[in-house]
């Protein structure tokens, strides 16, 4: 139980009527400080839109999407030139122009898929102090090759 406070005098009970008025209508904030976690609990969260690929996933699904496009023309003009010949009739004709696009390209694809399913491994980086890291990847190709890896 609470013990019972003095009674205030008419002063004070206005000037304290006074201050908490006036503590209304201020406006508050507050600014945490606190450095956020560098690795947390938190799952992720699947953000919208097209999710995320590797640079290697990417370069994958753009290496199958033109080789399945450049096998169009191939068997186009297998086609064309069956029948200019007259030696097939319309079945065998769609079964010429499908058969590259059939065949070549998802055994192209899966070799380049086979060739690139190496998982990235994680690498987390915990520093204390100054800390200069340099990484250089250096590929050279064409004829005339130059690397030049001084920063």
């Amino acid at each position: 139980m609470t013990e019972p406070t003095a009674p205030m005098s008419e002063e004070v009970a206005e000037k304290e009527a006074r201050r908490l008025i006036h503590d209304v209508y201020q406006p508050t904030s507050f600014r945490d400080d606190t450095p956020a976690p560098a690795v947390g609990s938190t799952p992720p969260v699947p953000q919208p839109g097209r999710p995320p690929m590797s640079q290697g996933a990417t370069d994958a699904s753009v290496l199958m999407l033109s080789a399945g496009v450049a096998s169009l023309p191939i068997g186009g003009m297998t086609a064309l030139v069956i029948y200019t010949l007259g030696a097939a009739d319309p079945v065998a004709l769609a079964i010429g122009a499908a058969a590259p696009a059939a065949l070549a390209v998802p055994i192209f694809a899966l070799s380049r898929l086979v060739k690139r399913a190496k998982p990235e491994p994680d690498v987390h980086h915990h520093y204390n102090g100054n800390v200069i890291q340099q990484t250089t990847h250096s590929k050279n190709t064409g004829v005339w090759a130059r690397t030049d890896n001084r920063r």
